[in-house]
């Protein structure tokens, strides 16, 4: 598995982000899914990767930085394909590097509080995330965990 920066023009990209916004309005609650579109990774502040086997993509991944020592992770996503194979750790692994590596000293994220993304949860908790309140513009939400790691 090869982790690099993401291409956001490249269609295999756009079609597995496509899926992942899509899913997460699917299953949320209106008001309650804080996916990003690709618009938003677009943004040079954000950093946005990709994972492959050879040409195979299997999994995306994202960080926005809220401060000079906060980030926040953003669109994880492993393709169907590829799930129980490693991908979501390797990328989370690959994100916190990245921000030890940028001088952050904590990292957010809020996912979904339900079944959906119960398997998120666990692998975020699995690398020693915690539950937190709110972060950044984030409102307490019954649809919503959020969790934090200091690094």
């Amino acid at each position: 598995m090869k982790i690099s920066r993401g291409d956001l023009s490249d269609d295999r990209i756009l079609r597995l982000l496509r899926y992942h916004f899509d899913m997460c309005h699917a299953v949320t609650p209106p008001g309650s899914a804080h996916v990003f579109d690709v618009s938003r990774l677009a943004a040079p502040e954000i950093d946005f990767w990709a994972a492959w086997d050879g040409e195979t993509l299997l999994g995306t991944g994202a960080m926005k930085p809220l401060d000079a020592t906060h980030g926040e992770v953003k669109s994880m996503h492993t393709a169907e394909a590829a799930r129980r194979r490693g991908v979501g750790s390797a990328m989370l692994c690959h994100i916190i590097t990245t921000s030890r590596e940028r001088g952050l000293q904590r990292l957010s994220l809020e996912t979904g509080s339900f079944g959906y993304f119960q398997p998120a949860v666990a692998l975020y908790k699995s690398h020693g995330f915690e539950e937190c309140p709110p972060f950044g513009d984030y409102r307490t939400d019954p649809n919503s965990v959020f969790l934090t790691l200091k690094l």
